[in-house]
């Protein structure tokens, strides 16, 4: 059997971090398998779906790196197939009409809160003839659900669970409308994309018995159903926006690499022995529901930012120098050249050791694409550019001039030569040097950022410091 998975968002928001993760679960599996991923849209909901929560769910997986076979499917196209498929049901004698009035309905559900517990149908419409259907109702239809034994789902992370059917009623299949409901979409939706294996969120489950209800009752094999415990904020409560429940653009924003994030969602829940680190290859290798916990994960940033920073360590120059970009144009007005950008892509390696996102790697690489403006915004640097400092910096100038081959090992001999004549420490000649070149008073080795700047641009900035005299 072809392992057909599926990720079914409804389109009411952003693709939060629990979406991703279900949706990475079931492109791993499919993956793993040699199977099918694909995409449905669930946008019955007309009132709080929206175009742009679409566009939200489609950029953040294209983002994520988790793209799906086939094209699309939106659930609100195929409500005729859905509603066909209940007289289907109707005419085998699998449902009901049933033409109950709001008011019977609301005494159901005082009666069912007076005895604490919730609403249940009560089936007075199962077996009656439809001719003593009172004027005025639109029926609805009902699925004619078992009322004895037990729905048994051998659930591939919770193991097998068991619903009682006498605590499961006979669920409207189409509203008196005529639309389809949540319940009879999916299923259809799932036998028609041939959908072998459900894998979602541990919310779902108790709709699980009543969709394998649905499924023997049209006659149609059902999936196999794997659910996953939910996400949790680190204090152990229910993800929200105050525990980092964000959409998957802010992660974007943020400077996490897609790579690092589907790394981090991996380790969410899944484990494989002490494996922290695991690439996508690795990944589908090894991925299977028997390594989901049953638990509830615990979001951790701390976590994640380690994980980040391996993956900006490990990362391909000229690919971390194409995700900065963006985040250093527009401040300074600007485009980046390409001499700039191979200053970046020579020094950004040394920067990612220091890194936990892309913005901060942006923020300590832009002394590579832009000369430090004065007054500098750094008061450590600017300290570090008067005085004494700014004199030693204005001699050690003029004695770069010469240097004939400009390598980091010819550059630190020739400070070290100028500290070591005029006595004083390396640190003293070097501090305003970074100042002077990077703005910043923390930087890569100066001599590394002495050599990748290059000896035009270098003696460019330091001819642009105020007051700077490059006289011996």
């Amino acid at each position: 059997m072809a392992v057909v998975t599926r990720f079914a968002p409804s389109p009411t928001g952003f693709l939060h971090i629990g979406g991703a993760r279900t949706a990475l679960f079931n492109w791993l599996f499919a993956k793993h398998h040699g199977g099918e991923f694909l995409l449905r849209i669930e946008d019955t909901d007309r009132k709080r779906s929206t175009p742009e929560s679409v566009a939200a769910i489609l950029d953040g997986l294209r983002w994520l790196e988790l793209e799906w076979d086939r094209e699309a499917f939106y659930q609100s196209q195929r409500a005729d197939r859905h509603a066909a498929a209940a007289r289907e049901l109707l005419a085998q004698g699998g449902a009901y009409y049933c033409y109950c009035s709001a008011e019977e309905l609301a005494e159901m559900r005082e009666t069912a809160k007076r005895e604490g517990h919730s609403m249940r149908y009560d089936g007075r419409w199962r077996d009656r003839d439809p001719a003593d259907a009172p004027a005025g109702i639109d029926p609805v239809i009902r699925l004619k659900a078992p009322r004895e034994g037990e729905t048994v789902i051998e659930d591939q992370v919770q193991g097998p669970v068991r619903v009682a059917n006498s605590q499961l009623d006979d669920m409207i299949l189409l509203r008196s409308d005529g639309t389809p409901t949540y319940m009879l979409s999916v299923v259809v939706d799932d036998h028609d994309m041939g959908v072998t294996h459900v894998i979602r969120g541990d919310d779902h489950l108790t709709n699980a018995a009543r969709q394998t209800q649905l499924f023997r009752a049209l006659g149609w094999d059902e999936p196999v159903f794997g659910h996953i415990p939910l996400i949790h904020g680190a204090d152990g409560q229910k993800l929200s926006k105050r525990h980092g429940a964000l959409g998957i653009d802010a992660y974007q924003e943020m400077g996490y690499l897609p790579a690092a994030l589907r790394n981090y969602l991996l380790r969410l829940g899944w484990g494989h022995g002490d494996d922290e680190i695991i690439s996508t290859e690795q990944a589908v290798e090894w991925f299977d529901l028997d390594g989901v916990g049953k638990s509830a994960a615990r979001i951790d940033f701390a976590k994640l930012e380690y994980v980040n920073g391996q993956y900006l360590r490990n990362a391909d120059a000229a690919m971390l120098v194409e995700q900065i970009l963006p985040r250093l144009t527009g401040d300074e007005g600007s485009e980046i050249s390409e001499t700039a950008r191979t200053r970046l892509e020579a020094g950004i390696g040394s920067l990612t050791e220091r890194a936990k996102n892309l913005n901060d790697l942006a923020d300590m690489a832009r002394f590579y694409a832009f000369a430090p403006q004065y007054p500098l915004s750094n008061t450590k640097a600017a300290k570090l550019l008067q005085g004494d400092g700014l004199k030693l910096l204005g001699q050690f100038a003029a004695d770069l001039e010469p240097v004939p081959s400009w390598t980091e090992e010819t550059l630190e001999q020739a400070a070290r030569d100028f500290a070591e004549a005029r006595d004083v420490g390396l640190g003293k000649v070097a501090q305003p040097l970074r100042a002077a070149l990077t703005g910043s008073n923390a930087s890569p080795g100066i001599f590394e950022v002495l050599h990748i700047l290059g000896k035009e641009e270098a003696l460019s900035r330091l001819a642009s410091v105020p007051d700077i005299d490059q006289t011996s």
